[in-house]
C-alpha cells in the first residue's frame, strides 16, 4: 500500500485505518474480523460532497440548480469508480473467496464504496485540509475537461436525448440468470426498435443503466 501512498502524496499516521478501509464484508465476515470499509465509506462520502461543493462554489459563478447537478455528475457512483480504477485501488481491496471468484474487486459499486472509505481515513488520521488536497488533484482534472461528463443517471440522459429526437425508447430483458442470491440480468435498450446498447447487472435497475450508458457512447459516435 506504500506505492498508493505515494501517489496520494500523504504519509499515513495509523495504517490500520487504511487496511480497514479497504476491507469489504465479506472478507470481515470470512476472517472474523471486528469492521468493514462502511463506517468510513459513509464519512467520506459526506467529505467528498463538501469537497467538490466547496471547489465549485468557489471557482463557478452559477445558481444553485446548475452546481447540484454537477456535483452529483463528480460524485457519482461511476464517477467514483473511475477514480478507483485510475489509482489502481483494486490492487489492495480484500474481499472474501467467493466475492473474488465473481470479480469483486472490479466492481464499479465496491470500487466506488472503497473510494469513498479511503476519502474516510485520510480524513480522520490527517484532517480535511489534507483529504481535500488529495481529493481535489483526483477530481479537479476530470472537471476541468470538457470531453470528460460523468452521469450519475444514463437511463435521464437517454431519455432527454429520444425525446429531442422523438424517437421511441424500450428495455427489452434478455437473459435471467444466477442463483436467488446473485442474479444477474441482461438487458437490451432499443431504439425505434434498433437495439443501441446492451448492459449486465445485478439487478434490472443496474443492468439498465449499463445498457443506457452503452447506447450513449454509440450515439456520442454518431
Amino acid at each position: 500500500m506504500e506505492e498508493l501512498f505515494n501517489k496520494l502524496g500523504i504519509k499515513p499516521k495509523d495504517k490500520k485505518l487504511y487496511e480497514r478501509a479497504f476491507c469489504h464484508s465479506s472478507y470481515v465476515n470470512e476472517h472474523n474480523l471486528k469492521a468493514d470499509y462502511e463506517r468510513l465509506e459513509f464519512l467520506g462520502d459526506a467529505v467528498l460532497d463538501l469537497v467538490v461543493a466547496d471547489y465549485l462554489y468557489s471557482n463557478f459563478d452559477q445558481e444553485e440548480g446548475y452546481m447540484t447537478k454537477v456535483r452529483a455528475s463528480y460524485v457519482c457512483e461511476n464517477a467514483l469508480a473511475e477514480y478507483a480504477k485510475d489509482l489502481q485501488l483494486h490492487r489492495y481491496i480484500k474481499v472474501g473467496h467467493g466475492e473474488e471468484e465473481d470479480g469483486g474487486k472490479y466492481k464499479r459499486a465496491i470500487t466506488a464504496d472503497i473510494f469513498e472509505a479511503m476519502t474516510g481515513a485520510i480524513y480522520i488520521d490527517l484532517g480535511y485540509a489534507t483529504a481535500r488536497r488529495v481529493l481535489l488533484a483526483i477530481i479537479v482534472p476530470y472537471i476541468i475537461d470538457p470531453t470528460i461528463t460523468f452521469f450519475s443517471d444514463y437511463k435521464s440522459a437517454l431519455q432527454e436525448f429520444v425525446q429531442t429526437e422523438q424517437k421511441s425508447l424500450v428495455y427489452h430483458l434478455v437473459k435471467e440468470e444466477g442463483p436467488a442470491h446473485d442474479r444477474r440480468f441482461t438487458i437490451e435498450v432499443k431504439i425505434d426498435d434498433i437495439v443501441y446498447g446492451k448492459g449486465v447487472g445485478c439487478s434490472k435497475k443496474e443492468a439498465e443503466q449499463e445498457a443506457a450508458k452503452s447506447a450513449l457512447s454509440i450515439l456520442a459516435k454518431r
